[in-house]
């Protein structure tokens, strides 16, 4: 691999609803493709943590890393991760998520907006995406104001659902002024921006957010990125983290963003 620091920060095993495989399935992965570092972040979606006993899938994960961690020892550096979806919409469940691990790394992520489904789910039309977007970027800040989080997770999620209908009129630009506050919101605060490769994979066809909004976040003085694939099963392990970190280069970071203990890591890209 061109770089030396490779590192996944949100990946998925068996213990989220959608994913596939165990945890060793994963660090196996990392570890054949040379990487430095593996964080694992289950789901925890708090809207439905209580109904669908989400509990029992956090406390699957850690229990599946600490075991990881002593199979790898000195061979991959392996971090406890959740990635806390809408933990607003149920602040208790967010709290309580919270002290079921030691955690390294926290991200924060917004799948649906209060009442509505995934938005994977969602039809769209011309008149109701504006609104449905302006909930998104609203919710969004109230997301990073409660401040339980250490990376925001795929920020433009909804556009990759959006951009590819041919049928609607959709351009991102209709929306940097949303999306600078919200990383305004990051900077003040401190947090990182996640730069996830999904996207790679799918019909849009970039990452989320794009470079565009990268290079904006730096320019706002923006410091911690991290790096993830969202990989959720063995095979996209690491996918699109080369062309990532290309990327931020190119919108002039010299570094990027791992957490342990839930302290800020900054490795040489």
């Amino acid at each position: 691999m061109k770089y030396k620091f490779i590192s996944d920060s949100h990946t998925h095993s068996e213990n989220s609803f959608d994913g596939k495989d165990s945890v060793v399935m994963l660090c196996d992965r990392a570890y054949q493709l040379g990487l430095y570092s593996l964080t694992v972040t289950d789901h925890c979606e708090c809207h439905e943590y209580y109904a669908n006993h989400v509990r029992k899938d956090i406390e699957g994960s850690v229990r599946d890393v600490r075991k990881a961690k002593g199979l790898y020892a000195d061979k991959l550096k392996i971090y406890t991760g959740i990635e806390l979806g809408q933990p607003t919409q149920d602040l208790k469940a967010a709290d309580e998520a919270l002290t079921l691990g030691e955690f390294d790394f926290v991200l924060g992520s917004l799948h649906n907006l209060r009442g509505e489904q995934d938005f994977y789910y969602l039809e769209y039309d011309e008149d109701n995406v504006p609104k449905l977007l302006t909930r998104y970027f609203d919710e969004l800040l109230e997301l990073i104001e409660d401040d339980r989080f250490d990376s925001l997770a795929h920020l433009t999620y909804p556009f990759r659902y959006i951009a590819v209908n041919p049928d609607i009129h959709f351009s991102p630009d209709q929306y940097r002024e949303q999306i600078d506050a919200v990383l305004e919101a990051l900077v003040k605060r401190k947090k990182a921006l996640e730069v996830n490769t999904s996207g790679l994979r799918q019909k849009i066809g970039v990452t989320l957010p794009d470079e565009t909004v990268v290079r904006r976040f730096r320019e706002l003085g923006g410091r911690f990125v991290t790096v993830g694939s969202d990989a959720h099963r063995w095979g996209d392990i690491g996918a699109g983290i080369e062309d990532a970190l290309l990327m931020l280069q190119k919108c002039g970071f010299t570094h990027f963003t791992v957490y342990r203990e839930r302290m800020p890591e900054m490795l040489p890209i």
